[in-house]
């Protein structure tokens, strides 16, 4: 029997800058569930979307070998007769997302298939119930957490059915509760010979899938990073301070989004911000930042006593939000008054962007685009510290490493840091913890003792994977 899908010698670059996929040859068969690994930048999206068949019909540039759907070349196709049968989910959900409320995004593509309205009617019921977005039917998209939204976009996609589901890093915004059930999901889809690829960094996920195939994509490391970590110092920060959040609250549309916020934190550390998808992370941020109405008092008290305003820079959710230059060096040094250039080559190096100073930052991968909007906060002045929004999206072991070390030699020259993450690995190497839900802070404190506080963890509804045992 032949495949559903062979790539025969598949090498894809994209002409703005050479980059993109080395040869790759696979087959794929009903009810095979592969997973493709690689370091940031590897390939992984290329390989999703000319399985999808976005490359070539949407995506041009040099590609060599051939793409086969049913032993039909998908050139041969129009790109509709492909999504009948492939259904891609992209790494950034608000790429795909079109309708006006969930519910309509839902029956977008169950209308394409031209089955009845009762059948769509079950449908939508169900998979609103299976996805946990029935509170949401209504809302518009785009008031959604980036996790809601990569819901949102997995279920208006699964829910179709097709003969193979390719995912491109849909564990990336989505909680741990959340990623352990969407595994169970895929698995059981799985074995009704529904074939699956998943473009993921998070293997101890997968791992459990029966029959799971793996195929590596090997990308460019940076040389030696370590040694580069000891050349630059940050400028000091000469002030001693702390951040203090007292009965902050937000509502918006008449929707209770955070209650009652209060923690305190002084600079020189490194504070990870955790909850389920939804819980108000990001609104948080851009309260701090000062993008948010809120009520309550943010305030910075120097040791003093003196209080100023909070002066952060922060990196968003999604980076193509702030990235609008033409190449990474003008991004980076966008206003950049009497710019430190041996701190501008050092973050190309340590961040592994050099090879990309000239390309378009919005050609990159997610990964790679998260680590310039990072160099561009870096090159300026932060008074008080960073905020970064969920910085480990699109980024392997080794570049949450060097995130790490990044952030480590900022909250060692004196500034405050803090991310949020559902990435539970990268929280267990911050200095303190907050666990945030809409109702207000459940538990604060160093990082091991909120781990040991198994009742709040419990109350938030999120499961700490048996792995983080090694970790704290």
């Amino acid at each position: 029997m032949d495949p559903i899908v062979r790539l025969d010698q598949i090498n894809f670059k994209y002409p703005q800058n050479r980059n993109g996929l080395k040869t790759v040859s696979m087959e794929i068969n009903s009810g095979d569930f592969y997973f493709i690994e690689g370091h940031s930048g590897s390939g992984k999206s290329t390989l999703a979307r000319c399985i999808a068949g976005l490359i070539p019909h949407l995506i041009h540039g040099e590609m060599e070998g051939n793409v086969y759907l049913n032993g039909k070349s998908t050139l041969d196709y129009e790109l509709w007769e492909i999504a009948e049968s492939v259904g891609m989910v992209f790494q950034n959900p608000s790429l795909q997302i079109l309708a006006s409320s969930v519910e309509e995004e839902i029956l977008f593509g169950l209308e394409n298939l031209g089955i009845s309205r009762e059948a769509m009617k079950e449908i939508l019921e169900e998979t609103l119930k299976e996805f946990k977005l029935e509170e949401f039917r209504f809302r518009s998209p785009t008031t959604l957490s980036g996790g809601e939204q990569q819901k949102l976009a997995l279920a208006a996609i699964i829910c179709r059915k097709p003969e193979v589901l390719v995912l491109d890093e849909p564990l990336s915004m989505l909680d741990t509760t959340s990623s352990i059930e969407l595994v169970n999901l895929l698995s059981g889809m799985n074995q009704k010979n529904i074939s699956t690829v998943v473009c993921e960094h998070r293997y101890q996920y997968l791992k459990q899938i029966n029959g799971l195939q793996t195929i590596h994509l090997n990308g460019v490391l940076a040389e030696n990073p370590g040694t580069l970590f000891k050349e630059i110092y940050y400028p000091i920060c000469v002030n001693s301070f702390h951040l203090h959040v007292n009965g902050l609250s937000v509502e918006k549309s008449h929707k209770q989004i955070l209650k009652d916020i209060n923690f305190s934190f002084e600079n020189g550390q490194i504070i990870a911000v955790v909850g389920r998808n939804g819980a108000g992370k990001t609104t948080l941020f851009r309260a701090i930042m000062g993008l948010q109405n809120f009520s309550g008092d943010i305030k910075i008290i120097t040791r003093e006593g003196e209080k100023e305003t909070p002066g952060f820079n922060m990196i968003f959710q999604n980076p193509d939000t702030q990235l609008f230059n033409a190449t990474i060096r003008e991004e980076i040094l966008y206003k950049v008054v009497n710019p430190n250039f041996q701190l501008y080559e050092w973050l190309l190096e340590v961040l592994n962007l050099k090879k990309y100073e000239d390309s378009p930052p919005l050609l990159l991968s997610e990964g790679e685009k998260r680590r310039v909007a990072l160099a561009t906060a870096l090159m300026r002045e932060n008074r008080h510290g960073i905020l970064l929004d969920e910085p480990s999206l699109g980024q392997d072991e080794y570049h949450k490493s060097i995130l790490i070390h990044v952030l480590r030699s900022l909250a060692n020259s004196g500034y405050l840091v803090m991310f949020s993450t559902h990435d539970l690995e990268l929280a267990s190497q911050a200095d303190q913890m907050v666990l945030l839900t809409p109702e207000g802070v459940i538990s604060q404190g160093p990082v091991k003792d909120v781990f040991r506080d198994t009742n709040s963890w419990e109350k938030m509804g999120l499961i700490i994977p048996n792995w983080m045992d090694l970790h704290v």
